[in-house]
């Protein structure tokens, strides 16, 4: 009896044990929940003081199912009496503020998300697309005013401060390519003895490549990203750069600087959408015109290089006749330095947070935020200050493509598969860039793109070849002719210059290591005459008789010598390719000098760009700084001397640099992210196929008419100004 007794005592004692302690998991349990669920609130609260009474309530009901997901957890775990130690916890187990804990939550919404598309979820009806992209609008909305805030928290310090040099070093390799081209043209031409029918060819050809560039760049690092974009059309660029410094043949030398302006045509447009996403709203319309100034640190770089370089011709070496490295060859090799250091630099850099939130990386999004956070935080001297953001909105993704090629399949086809989706999407986030409501924004964008650039680029090429025109003038104005002269048995070992000579007699005359400059003969005899080391740049001998002449080691070839006679005289061991100019030669210091001024005077354009651009506007300074260049172009008339001329150039280029900068701004902060690169790359890449056009139409003007360069410009340049007036003011948006 007894031990039934105590038997039945155990009994009632163990369960009551039992029953006190599923009691004490369970308040655990329910505590921890609730301690969550504060959390959760609070983050929420925090980042979402921004919406309005409905969407408060369409939020809580959202994470409403997160809260209850916990809540449904603590009933289960109430059920079974599970224990902590069985599912990896101790009783002191904390979730500090800060800590990384979105994950869980997204997760679960994306399963119902799925269940619904679905339709697991019985009496409602699939919904319509209009109806999902209006609510992926609203998540995107809410994204953006979230966004602000977070870049809010993050501050502005160390982390853009480094970013802004490193994409400002890409923005200055776009800026030396521009330059590269005019610098590079008459040696290069001169060098690979280029005939006039081809010349110019490598100017057109350059901004072709950067054109089809900008596009093909910008549409994919809204696929890609921006980050890894930059790093492979930089890379493209450097690579190519690189590689037409050593080219002999003229075609080689076009098709390699061709790929390398494809390759730098992705700069501009990636470089800006990327340092847009890393701004806070009230830093983005100064920071970014501070960008801006790279553009012209680069043309500065590219003058002063080929101030220094281009001239030297002693700077140079061959191997045989075959192969010459001349120094403008050299001045190739080092405008391509910024490019290398850019990729070099670019590196160590992270993706966009904002692309990653855009594509629905949300851990990766968090991750880069916080860096950017504790970065600037460490600067000032806080280190302790805790990244309290946990989760952020993320919105839906309507169309994902799915892989459904076998691993095993052809590599080839698979590349090339691949590839045609993504030109696919591009194109295709191209088209959108004409949907509502951004199509008014495009075509109005693109209209002002082109003028700008027709009527900059225009007079950019129409002042220096003016210039050089009034030097050729000037310098024709000084030539010395000669009139039926005979020389006998004398040497000529000296340069002759700017010359002309007429129905001349020379008779056993010698010239040795002597130079011919610009200088022309005609009607002309040389009998027993001796040439040996002999070099000439724009000569010619025109209807001349050579009789019992010797020619060695000479550059005077059929190309020279114009309806002449040679009779019996012989030419040994001639030079091979086309000389370059002379070490004596100064006018290339002239025009090296000339556009370095013209580069130097928008330093005052860019500060006060910069200063004002969140004060007066960005329209106010887009219209005005348009329509002021155009006014400015009347003072062309009274242009009559270099100095006058170089003075119209250095104000054209001051006041329209403020255009360039507030436009860059502006086509930032109206496109969307998810068209960011694509809408900024369609409009760069109008913006070089009116400098093309610019160059053509400008450039045969040049010596014919002032009235039509002057009055063309001007209407461009003010009739796109008065558009630029009409764009939606952008200085107070946040970035969709």
């Amino acid at each position: 009896m007894n031990k039934t007794h105590n038997s039945r005592t155990s009994l009632v004692k163990g369960a009551k044990d039992i029953a006190m302690e599923a009691k004490r998991q369970a308040g655990k349990n329910l505590s921890k929940a609730v301690d969550r669920a504060s959390d959760e609130y609070s983050a929420q609260r925090s980042y979402n003081l921004f919406h309005n009474d409905g969407k408060e309530e369409n939020d809580s009901n959202s994470y409403g199912q997160v809260d209850r997901h916990y809540d449904d957890n603590a009933a289960d775990d109430e059920d079974v009496a599970s224990s902590d130690a069985t599912e990896g916890h101790d009783d002191e187990d904390e979730i500090y503020e800060g800590e990384y804990q979105g994950v869980p939550a997204y997760q679960d919404e994306k399963l119902q998300a799925g269940q619904m598309a679905l339709g697991q979820f019985a009496g409602e009806e699939p919904k319509s697309r209009k109806e999902l992209e209006n609510e992926q609008q609203a998540d995107e909305e809410e994204l953006a005013q979230q966004y602000e805030l977070i870049m809010q928290e993050c501050g502005h310090g160390r982390f853009q401060w480094q970013l802004f040099f490193v994409l400002g070093l890409a923005l200055m390799s776009d800026g030396v390519e521009v330059f590269v081209v005019g610098f590079v043209l008459p040696s290069a031409e001169t060098d690979m003895c280029v005939p006039n029918s081809s010349a110019g060819w490598l100017g057109s050809i350059v901004y072709l490549g950067m054109m089809f560039g900008a596009f093909f760049w910008g549409g994919l690092s809204d696929k890609l990203g921006r980050k890894q974009c930059l790093l492979i059309s930089l890379s493209t660029n450097g690579f190519f750069a690189f590689l037409s410094s050593f080219v002999q043949g003229y075609s080689t030398f076009l098709f390699c600087r061709m790929l390398s302006g494809f390759g730098i045509g992705g700069a501009v447009p990636i470089v800006f959408s990327y340092f847009a996403e890393v701004l806070a709203r009230e830093k983005r319309g100064e920071h970014l015109s501070w960008l801006c100034m790279f553009w012209m640190i680069g043309g500065i770089y590219a003058s002063a290089m080929a101030w220094a370089i281009i001239p030297h011709y002693g700077w140079s070496f061959s191997m045989g006749s075959a192969y010459q490295f001349h120094s403008w060859r050299v001045f190739v090799v080092v405008c391509a330095l910024p490019c290398v250091s850019a990729v070099v630099a670019l590196t160590f850099m992270p993706e966009s947070p904002r692309f990653f939130l855009q594509m629905g990386k949300h851990d990766e999004a968090w991750m880069v935020l916080k860096r950017i956070h504790d970065t600037n935080m460490r600067a000032r001297g806080e280190p302790e200050r805790v990244f309290t953001v946990n989760r952020i909105k993320i919105p839906k993704l309507l169309d994902e493509l799915v892989e459904l090629k076998s691993e095993s399949g052809n590599p080839v086809l698979k590349v090339l598969s691949k590839v045609k989706a993504e030109l696919q999407g591009i194109w295709s986030t191209f088209m959108r860039c004409f949907d509502y409501p951004i199509k008014d924004n495009t075509v109005k964008l693109a209209a002002v793109w082109f003028t700008l650039s027709f009527g900059y680029y225009g007079l950019s090429v129409w002042f220096p070849d003016v210039i050089k025109h009034l030097q050729a003038d000037e310098y024709a104005s000084r030539v010395k002719i000669h009139t039926s002269e005979r020389i006998e048995d004398f040497t000529f070992n000296f340069t002759l210059e700017n010359q002309i000579h007429r129905n001349g007699v020379f008779l056993n005359d010698r010239f040795i290591s002597m130079k011919f400059k610009a200088v022309s003969f005609i009607n002309s005899s040389f009998l027993n005459c001796y040439f040996e080391d002999v070099s000439s740049v724009g000569s010619s001998f025109k209807n001349c008789t050579f009789v019992d002449s010797f020619f060695y080691n000479t550059d005077i070839d059929d190309s020279k010598l114009t309806n002449s006679r040679v009779v019996n005289s012989s030419f040994h061991h001639n030079k091979t390719g086309c000389q370059m100019t002379f070490d004596d030669d100064y006018s290339a210091y002239w025009v090296y000098f000339v556009n370095f001024l013209g580069t130097l005077a928008v330093l005052p354009g860019n500060i006060v760009s910069a200063l004002l651009m969140d004060k007066i506007g960005r329209l106010s300074m887009l219209g005005g700084s348009m329509v002021l260049s155009g006014i400015s172009c009347f003072f062309l008339w009274f242009g009559t001397s270099e100095s006058m001329m170089i003075f119209m150039l250095c104000l054209y280029n001051g006041l329209s640099i403020s255009a360039w900068n507030s436009l860059d701004v502006v086509t930032t902060e109206l496109y969307p992210t998810d068209r960011r690169g694509t809408g900024f790359g369609f409009c760069n890449a109008l913006c070089k196929l009116a400098a093309v056009l610019g160059n053509l139409i400008f450039g045969s003007l040049v010596g014919i008419t002032k009235a039509i360069p002057i009055l063309l410009a001007s209407c461009v340049l003010v009739s796109g100004g008065l558009v630029g007036l009409r764009l939606p003011d952008t200085r107070v948006n946040v970035l969709m």
